[in-house]
């Protein structure tokens, strides 16, 4: 049985140092999972077995091409996880096969120039996956809106509380702001109308840091910057062991991140015998 993980993580957007939309807590949002897949047995900490890409290695092709590698040669019982930590965003639907009429993005280091990855290109890395494989797939990012806002800790202080979302290039934002009564839906999730025949063939999990409509935030937790969603998923599952079902975890999560007083509510998808199972099998 194969292991494998891509992990992804954009503190540093082009051009490399100051200058692009950077974050701060993705990077360690990575190495936090690596850990965790390591620590419960998931995957091993093998350079066969689990990929880092991160700041300036980020580019749209490696991604591309680190998806490749994750998925060609499975078969089933396999374990494949994909985790993505960044800016995410959304575009006009240009092929028309979204009912909402916006595919949603995540940004890689080089999007500016090189572009952004549509939920259509993850969908065709996926479609021709076997049936029996384990497919996890995990955004933590906005997709929706976006704000900087501050949020008191228990000590007094003003942590900035950074929203990771990009805007979109102005020739697919104009559209966007034309139908500003289409609402949102998440990357890679079935939208109204579809679930039934996207169920059918649905052949991996998404694990989202919010609802379509809501934002995935980062902040000053424990020493350093963190995604929220990764910060609570990451000591859930450390927690809780390999044990836990899938939706055990998402409930955990979702009450954690309430605990720390954050709005964003994180999102699971999948077919109901897969939430049901342990995580990651």
């Amino acid at each position: 049985m194969l292991r494998k993980a891509l992990l992804v993580g954009v503190n540093d957007y082009a051009p490399v140092g100051p200058g692009g939309p950077d974050l701060r807590g993705c990077v360690n949002d990575v190495r936090d999972m690596a850990h965790t897949l390591n620590t419960l047995g998931i995957v091993p900490p093998s350079p066969r077995t689990m990929r880092f890409l991160t700041d300036a290695r980020a580019t749209r092709a490696n991604i591309l091409n680190g998806l490749q590698w994750l998925v060609t040669g499975a078969k089933r019982g396999d374990i494949l996880i994909f985790y993505y930590s960044g800016h995410g965003s959304q575009m006009v639907d240009l092929d028309c096969d979204e009912v909402d009429k916006k595919d949603e993005t995540i940004c890689p280091h080089d999007y500016a120039t090189a572009g952004m990855i549509k939920d259509d290109d993850l969908r065709k890395l996926l479609a021709g996956l076997p049936a029996g494989v384990n497919m996890d797939v995990i955004f933590d990012s906005c997709h929706s809106g976006t704000i900087t806002r501050l949020m008191e800790d228990g000590n007094g202080s003003e942590p900035e509380v950074t929203i990771r979302y990009v805007e979109p290039p102005l020739e697919y934002s104009y559209f966007l702001d034309a139908h500003p009564d289409v609402p949102l839906q998440g990357l890679l999730k079935p939208v109204a109308g579809q679930r039934e025949a996207v169920e059918a063939r649905l052949n991996h999990v998404v694990w989202a840091g919010c609802r379509d409509y809501q934002t995935s935030a980062e902040t000053w937790m424990e020493g350093a910057y963190r995604g929220i969603f990764t910060y609570c998923l990451c000591k859930v599952l450390r927690r809780a062991g390999a044990g836990i079902t899938r939706r055990r975890v998402d409930s955990l999560v979702s009450a954690d991140v309430r605990r720390l007083g954050f709005s964003q509510v994180p999102q699971l998808e999948g077919l109901k015998t897969a939430l049901d199972e342990k995580v990651f099998t």
